[in-house]
């Protein structure tokens, strides 16, 4: 009964990780690291249906609640100095480290 929803996740969660890898700019980048979060979500819920340990699953998924909104609003701010810097959002432009091209 819970492994499907286990799949389920896994599946969502790899299809984030390769458009992360695919990814060339970075509104796909932010729309895969979302997918991700939702597969930690997903694989949360059976958590809820044993009371032992539902309060764990609580504890994580507050946590993820706030990470996925700190990641999302840094991407966000991201994707805007970026914009208003290159006048593109192209992962290209980025170089490891941040330096510039």
């Amino acid at each position: 009964m819970i492994a499907p929803i286990y799949i389920a996740s896994a599946l969502v969660l790899l299809i984030g990780y390769l458009m992360a890898i695919s990814s060339k700019d970075l509104v796909r980048l932010l729309i895969s690291l979302e997918l991700m979060f939702g597969a930690v979500f997903l694989a949360l819920f059976p958590m809820f249906t044993v009371p032992e340990l539902s309060t764990i699953g609580f504890a994580i998924a507050v946590l993820t609640i706030f990470t996925s909104g700190g990641e999302l609003m840094i991407l966000i701010t991201n994707l805007i100095v970026m914009e208003k810097k290159t006048r593109s959002v192209s992962t290209d432009d980025i170089v490891a480290g941040g330096d510039e091209v």
